[in-house]
């Protein structure tokens, strides 16, 4: 139903710009989440740069900085009920500030995707004074925008790495990810995420829990690209056997995660877009609570 026209509650411009910048904050926040994470297989955090030579915790920093605007802007126009070319040419925007804070480098472009058309669905609901539930956000994203998305290819600059790695091992990526409406966010790492905090073991186990589903179960065009199909198996499987001898409810998961760390590393290998989908969860998780 895109462009289904309801009407707005009779909320001040104030206070809906006050809802778009803590949504924006949230946003940041989850993207800060996800890099002080550790240890988090082959991915930069505040701890050391994983396998990665070009960039490291302050290039992802700067990142942040040039990005918080844009959750912002992104926000308020899906609250506007803006369409998904709008929403399209803010990500773009968005993605050459990125490149310029660091210096060429690609640090966010699945999450400028992802989480600013979670921001979006967020202001869409926040406009029409809908919770922002999990269920309520993944309904957006497809009832306003899942035909656009669907039919989504890409930037103006020709296909991305991840579009191109895509296409040769016929797996998802990004696009694919939010065409469904995320199912790898909202049926796979929010239940681990939460299921790891009723048990009990607090946020950080309940992250590394939901980073590791992720990668054993997504078709993560990052891995494909550096290390094509067989880094790609090594990271489910690692992951898989991570999981399978209970995650961070098994005694010594520490240092099972620390050793697959470093295996990831010794391959090069990076699995970028379950990191994304990391950031996408904790966010749904925090901005479900403002609803």
């Amino acid at each position: 139903m895109p462009g289904l026209a309801l009407p707005l509650p009779l909320a001040t411009p104030r206070a809906n710009h006050a809802f778009c910048a803590a949504t924006a904050q949230l946003a940041v926040r989850s993207l800060y989440i996800e890099l002080a994470l550790y240890p988090k297989p082959g991915l930069v955090s505040l701890v050391d740069n994983g396998s990665h030579r070009d960039m490291d915790a302050g290039t992802f920093l700067r990142s942040l900085f040039a990005l918080r605007h844009y959750f912002v802007r992104i926000a308020s126009a899906g609250l506007d009920g803006a369409p998904f070319p709008a929403l399209r040419e803010l990500g773009i925007a968005a993605e050459r500030r990125m490149l310029q804070a660091t210096g060429g480098i690609n640090t966010h472009r699945g999450a400028i995707f992802c989480l600013g058309m979670l921001c979006a669905a967020a202001g869409w609901r926040h406009g029409r004074g809908l919770a922002l539930s999990p269920a309520g956000l993944r309904q957006t994203l497809g009832a306003q925008w899942g035909g656009a998305l669907s039919s989504h290819h890409g930037g103006p600059g020709g296909q991305s790495h991840g579009q191109r790695v895509a296409a040769l091992h016929a797996v998802g990526g990004a696009r694919a990810e939010m065409a469904r409406g995320l199912p790898s966010v909202f049926e796979l790492a929010l239940p681990t995420l939460e299921s790891t905090l009723a048990a009990g073991r607090g946020q950080r186990a309940a992250r590394i829990d939901a980073l590791f589903a992720l990668m054993a179960n997504l078709g993560d065009t990052n891995v494909y690209h550096r290390a094509g199909a067989d880094g790609a198996l090594l990271v489910r499987q690692s992951a898989q056997a991570f999981l399978v001898r209970g995650g961070t409810g098994a005694d010594g998961w520490e240092r099972m995660a620390l050793d697959c760390h470093r295996r990831f590393v010794a391959h090069r290998l990076s699995p970028g877009g379950a990191a994304d989908l990391l950031a996408a969860t904790c966010f749904v998780h925090q901005v479900s609570g403002m609803g």
